[in-house]
């Protein structure tokens, strides 16, 4: 076994989760729905009509879960509070059965060795706050501060990482602009206001974790690679309009102060303008960026889509997960080295990375095979090593998911998990993956060159 792949020491091998897609118990011990709580029961908008009221029933089986992560030998796990089990109306009155769930949690982690890493916001909006407008309503950047400030407290003695925000590009894109996800809203003016107090939300919580005692804090985003199509000019400018409307409009405001030009153009009159003492806000010096990778887009001009005018060019004799996402590693290197080149060198981690493909039902062996997952992860691996020596600080790798899980929309038609559930008994099962990536972790990497 070569050290070709060997990871620099104290990396963080991790993989990650999320409270609505695994929890269950949405209502257990005091707790207030969610507006994903609300979506599901909205007919058509969920795939099977499925929800997330039971999913994992990680809420009652923690422990257990803990023990899936000790075999696989983490050191790290990724996972989110659910701010409506925290405080039930989004503001006000702190629910402690709930609170205390977390508080049990991390210890168990820290108990098997694992660090815990915690997002606040994971796409889980209270449903009160949903009433009093959301993530239109400026008033939420408080709101989140507040939250943030109760938990923070709470684990922060314990918590190595945390993060303010999970992919706030889908919370705008899917909720408020096309409608597919909670809430469903689908407005182009309200689309650029919601992104904006997410980002002045992420500002003020920066703010109430530090001042709260926090150690390491950052973002997530979601980023995904724009290539274009062709040299023509037409291809090319779309390709930068929708780089900019994915990637740079949540990276240039922490980063830089502002947002891309390109917006402007995109969202014609709904783009408003945003004052100062926002940017201002907003632009607080993070210890750490996380990446979300799952795939590129091969861009092309369209205008009959709205309102980017950009179209996804489907690869021949490539690689689609069951996602519809085409398998491209080098995009995974690409994208750590452009964070890198364009912001500076700051610490970085893949927050999420993994792939949806079919998995045949778990019979009674130990193992359920999945070759595609396994394939999928040696060479995005080897991309993330790839990055480092190229010069990229990147301190930690979390797999996605650690459970297969209620993938939103989607209902649970689509497994990206580690181990396989069967969501009538609950029964894990590992994958081959799984297998694999304790085979890596044990190596520090060295199994990747095997």
């Amino acid at each position: 076994m070569s050290d070709t792949y060997r990871f620099p020491d104290g990396f963080l091998w991790g993989a990650a989760t999320s409270a609505y897609q695994i929890e269950g118990s949405p209502l257990a011990d005091g707790a207030g729905p969610s507006i994903w709580h609300r979506f599901c029961r909205t007919p058509g908008m969920v795939a099977g009509g499925d929800n997330g009221d039971v999913a994992c029933d990680h809420y009652r089986r923690s422990e257990g879960d803990v023990e899936l992560m000790r075999a696989l030998g983490l050191n790290a796990y990724r996972f989110s509070v659910a701010w409506g089990r925290v405080i039930p109306e989004g503001r006000g009155a702190v629910n402690r059965p709930g609170l205390s769930f977390y508080d049990r949690l991390v210890d168990q982690l820290l108990a098997a060795g694992i660090q815990p890493a915690v997002t606040l916001f994971h796409w889980d909006l209270p449903a009160a706050l949903d009433d009093r407008g959301g993530w239109l309503n400026r008033d939420i950047a408080g709101w989140f501060a507040e939250y943030a400030s109760v938990v923070v407290r709470a684990l922060g003695d314990r918590v190595a990482l945390w993060t303010t925000l999970n992919e706030p590009w889908v919370v705008t894109d899917g909720g408020y602009l096309y409608g597919v996800l909670a809430p469903g809203h689908r407005s182009l003016f309200e689309a650029p206001i919601a992104t904006h107090n997410l980002l002045r939300a992420h500002g003020a919580g920066m703010q109430a974790i530090r001042a709260a005692g926090g150690r390491q804090a950052g973002l997530v985003v979601n980023l995904e690679p724009k290539y274009p199509a062709s040299d023509a000019p037409g291809d090319l400018a779309a390709t930068a309009r929708a780089d900019a409307y994915m990637n740079r409009q949540y990276l240039d405001p922490v980063f830089l102060g502002s947002y891309p030009e390109e917006l402007r153009a995109i969202f014609g009159e709904g783009w408003p303008d945003f004052p100062a003492e926002d940017l201002a806000l907003i632009r607080q010096p993070l210890d750490y960026l996380g990446i979300n990778y799952y795939t590129r887009s091969v861009t092309r001009h369209d205008p009959s889509v709205w309102p980017m005018a950009t179209g996804r060019v489907r690869q021949p004799d490539h690689t689609y997960t069951a996602m519809d996402w085409e398998v491209y590693p080098q995009a995974l290197t690409d994208v750590l080295t452009w964070v890198t080149r364009r912001y500076g060198p700051l610490p970085l981690y893949v927050t999420e990375n993994g792939a949806a493909f079919y998995d045949a039902p778990a019979a009674d062996g130990p193992v359920v095979e999945d070759p595609l997952r396994v394939a999928y992860y040696r060479d995005h691996l080897r991309a993330a090593h790839e990055a480092i020596r190229q010069g990229v600080d990147l301190r930690g790798y979390f797999a996605w998911s650690l459970l297969d899980n209620f993938e939103w929309s989607a209902g649970f038609a689509r497994r990206f998990g580690l181990y396989h559930v069967n969501f009538l008994t609950q029964q894990r099962t590992p994958k081959a993956s799984a297998r694999y990536y304790a085979r890596v972790i044990e190596t520090h990497g060295a199994a990747l060159g095997a």
